[in-house]
């Protein structure tokens, strides 16, 4: 199909059943409580009931403006003249740790009006949350820093259990469809230097990953050497799904790739020796990140499967009590408002209700609740 509007009827392999069950409407609950704005909503990903069920949820850092302009993308283009709020490692950790999280993707805005591109704020929220939660697994979603590699550097110091980088596109489509700043070359370089510092660092067991869109123009032949240029420098993990259209100013959806293209796609990747592939019409980048990971770490190990369910089901078990654990340390509700969240706003540009955390005596290693609230 060519030229497919974003207007015209989705076929039906794109078509899903509103989320649901007793995890998602609790996490959504306490998301709200919290002040806390995922990406799953507000991108209206297709996915976010199976992802939320098993305890995976993306949050977005460093606020919702980008500096850079992608033809597929939804977020706002802007300049935000280095505006940082300090405090959002601190807040976001805090909001994180306590809700029943097995896995959570740190993602980011591209910021080139700032030095680091970022990197370091999204380093510090890592190892601020791994303090609070060790047992949750964080993958780091991040930009191309400008080439910066020391600002890769940076992030992966910071031990995340994933780090990701998105090239999006296939080679001849990267200055249609991304940021003229952006470049195919420079993404590669990204995820490369991401490997090789992992290992010069000794950290064992993180993994690289990647996700290509389809839809765009591209051919399948393309999909697949791009595919091969990322295995090239290392990646371990890549997905692959169909490009929707958010709006009538995007890009436009020009095929719509059928189930069984997605399931060569997959094929192809694991025989030229990616850890894991997640390929359908549906997967986005983070899409079942959690079950991702693990299927990755045992097909690495020399496995192929083994009851991955049930250890996603024993894991999601650990979340829940150190959730607990974590909410009874930083106290119950109560009289002091933190909101949670950059440059969080209603509607009608109103703020959006505050969660509250206590003000009592914060355990040895926590900033006082008091500290963090803004006035």
């Amino acid at each position: 199909m060519t030229a497919a509007s974003r207007f015209v009827p989705k076929p039906p392999w794109l078509k899903v059943r509103a989320p649901g069950g007793d995890t998602y409407h609790h996490l959504k609950q306490t998301f709200r409580e919290l002040d806390l704005h995922t990406v799953c909503e507000e991108a209206r990903c297709p996915n976010v009931g199976e992802c939320w069920r098993e305890g995976t949820a993306t949050v977005m850092l460093l606020g919702d403006v980008c500096t850079r302009g992608c033809r597929f993308c939804a977020v706002t283009t802007g300049n935000p003249r280095g505006a940082v709020d300090t405090r959002e490692p601190e807040h976001v950790a805090r909001a994180i740790a306590r809700l029943d999280l097995q896995y959570v993707v740190m993602t980011m805005v591209n910021r080139d009006d700032l030095l680091d591109g970022g990197a370091e704020h999204v380093g510090r929220t890592v190892q601020r949350l791994k303090s609070l939660r060790p047992d949750i697994l964080v993958e780091t979603l991040v930009g191309d820093f400008s080439g910066h590699l020391s600002a890769v550097d940076t992030v992966v110091d910071a031990r995340p259990d994933v780090f990701a980088h998105n090239v999006e596109t296939i080679r001849r489509l990267t200055r249609t469809v991304r940021d003229v700043r952006s470049s195919y070359d420079q993404s590669l370089a990204v995820l490369e230097r991401a490997k090789t510092r992992a290992r010069a660092q000794g950290i064992e067991g993180q993994l690289t990953k990647s996700s290509i869109m389809v839809g765009v123009g591209e051919t399948d032949d393309e999909v697949i050497e791009t595919m091969r240029d990322l295995r090239g420098v290392g990646v371990d993990v890549v997905t692959i799904g169909q490009y929707l259209r958010p709006t009538p100013k995007h890009h436009e959806v020009l095929r719509f790739v059928p189930p069984e293209t997605f399931t060569r796609y997959e094929e192809e990747a694991l025989a030229m020796g990616f850890l894991y592939a997640a390929s359908g019409p549906l997967v986005r980048s983070s899409y079942r990140a959690a079950e991702v990971f693990l299927r990755s770490l045992l097909r690495g190990k020399g496995g192929e499967g083994g009851d991955v369910q049930a250890e996603l089901d024993a894991r999601l078990d650990v979340a829940r009590r150190e959730a607990a654990r974590v909410a009874l340390e930083l106290g119950a509700p109560a009289s002091v408002e933190i909101p949670l969240g950059f440059g969080a706003q209603g509607a009608e540009g109103d703020p959006k209700p505050r969660a509250s955390i206590s003000a009592r005596a914060p355990s040895a290693g926590l900033v006082p609740a008091a500290s963090l609230v803004r006035r």
